[in-house]
């Protein structure tokens, strides 16, 4: 494993993302129809959400599940972005695709320079953090069935702004430690194959941050 192969495989799982995303926004913007591409968000995401849980539980198998996982993924990012640009406008996707570029580029030069350092307690504060945010997502969907909504994660209101903003700070910081597995790993000469492993935890990070920020972007539009 080294760190450029890793990057390389990054940016080829990229690129497969926007395969699939482009199939599913054409797809939206060809027909008008929102329902037209929920059979494919719905493959996208469970299936995604399936293939990660292989990656996980089965770090061998990411040479295979890992761009399966990206072609998924981006199914589903296609179609929420075109949902996304239909209500506001095609601004907001172009605005969360830069923002999620620009972030990834100031974490991994704040890493490089070490101006931000991946400590077992930052290591620890992040993956609370993350782990709190996860629940509090959750909870909010199961109440959803039972007609109970958590304000303030879905308001376009100071409190649900204010929100967003500490999710993407969160997931921001999650670069951080992605750039010190990766690190890490290649110093140690893992296997190969751990390149892949790297390369979707750092897609898993990219497609969080990139969500998030076109929640934030929504939420300031409504406003």
């Amino acid at each position: 494993m080294t760190y450029k192969g890793t990057m390389n495989k990054t940016l080829l799982m990229l690129a497969l993302v926007v395969l699939g995303a482009v199939f599913t926004w054409r797809m939206f913007f060809e027909s008008l129809n929102p329902s037209s591409v929920y059979v494919w968000m719905l493959v996208g995401g469970i299936g995604g959400f399936i293939t990660s849980l292989v990656v996980i539980f089965a770090p061998k198998t990411s040479p295979y599940s890992a761009p399966i996982y990206a072609v998924l993924e981006g199914l589903f990012l296609g179609g929420i972005s075109a949902y996304f640009a239909a209500t506001y406008s095609a601004g907001i996707v172009i605005q969360a695709v830069g923002l999620t570029f620009a972030t990834f580029f100031l974490m991994l030069l704040a890493f490089r320079t070490g101006a931000i350092k991946a400590t077992a307690r930052f290591r620890t504060g992040v993956m609370a953090a993350t782990g709190a945010i996860a629940l509090m997502y959750l909870v909010s969907f199961i109440l959803g069935f039972f007609g109970i909504n958590i304000g303030f994660i879905h308001s376009s209101g100071t409190f649900g702004i204010i929100f967003s903003l500490i999710v993407v700070a969160v997931a921001a910081l999650n670069l951080i430690l992605d750039f010190d597995f990766i690190e890490k790993a290649s110093a140690a000469r893992a296997p190969k194959y751990m390149e892949w492993y790297g390369a979707f935890g750092l897609m898993v990070t990219l497609i969080w941050l990139y969500i998030e920020f076109l929640k934030l972007l929504s939420k300031i539009s409504r406003r």
